[in-house]
């Protein structure tokens, strides 16, 4: 099996950052496979150009949009469009790949990251159950950024991550705040805690 990794691209306005975002792997000198996930609104223009061989991307997955709905919590965040991001758990139904990096459309990569997969690799030895690694956000409290996480495909995960979802929620309203929930315990192996340099994110902390 291989690995990859996969982004999402849910309206047209996330495409020009899709593009940007599978060259700078590329450039990266990886070797591994680029992955799209996208829901049936993107345009046929959209999808046409992230297929044009140009663009890098090895697959376009199509996944039906996954929606909090959660006007509040997304209203506090003032980025009401983030309830859609929940779309994101599908990258657990990717059985088809050993294990996944997920970066969001709106990064970059600045070097090559494929270490990423061997860490992963080592933490499937050590331990029974799910691995997940990410890299801590910034500011109180200590939740990750779920802008880039690795992890391995698995169909339970899925479905308790769905039933989740559907039960108690997202405390943001967004992906972010179901997978911190879900993956309480990310920090507390010795593999799940990236460095912050794996996930740099715009802050006013700096």
């Amino acid at each position: 099996m291989t690995d990859a990794y996969v982004t999402l691209v849910t309206s047209d306005n996330y495409v020009s950052g899709a593009v940007t975002l599978a060259h700078s792997l590329r450039l990266s000198g990886t070797n591994k496979k680029i992955v799209c996930m996208i829901t049936p609104e993107l345009s046929s223009g959209s999808k046409e150009y992230l297929l044009d061989p140009g663009h890098l991307y090895d697959e376009l997955i199509t996944v039906e949009p996954f929606n909090s709905f959660d006007t509040a919590n997304l209203s506090l965040l003032g980025r009401p469009e983030l309830g859609v991001t929940l779309t994101k758990i599908h990258i657990w139904n990717l059985l088809q790949y050993r294990y996944v990096v997920f970066i969001d459309a709106d990064a970059m990569v600045l070097r090559n990251i494929d270490e990423l997969f061997e860490r992963l690799e080592r933490a499937d030895t050590m331990v029974n159950s799910e691995v997940f690694a990410a890299a801590p956000d910034t500011g109180w409290p200590d939740n990750f950024n779920s802008g880039l996480f690795a992890c391995k495909p698995s169909v339970e995960t899925y479905t308790n991550l769905k039933a989740l979802a559907l039960s108690a929620g997202s405390f943001d309203g967004a992906d972010q705040g179901l997978l911190n929930r879900y993956f309480k315990n990310w920090a507390n192996t010795s593999y799940g805690r990236l460095s912050f340099t794996f996930n740099v994110t715009p802050s006013a902390y700096y």
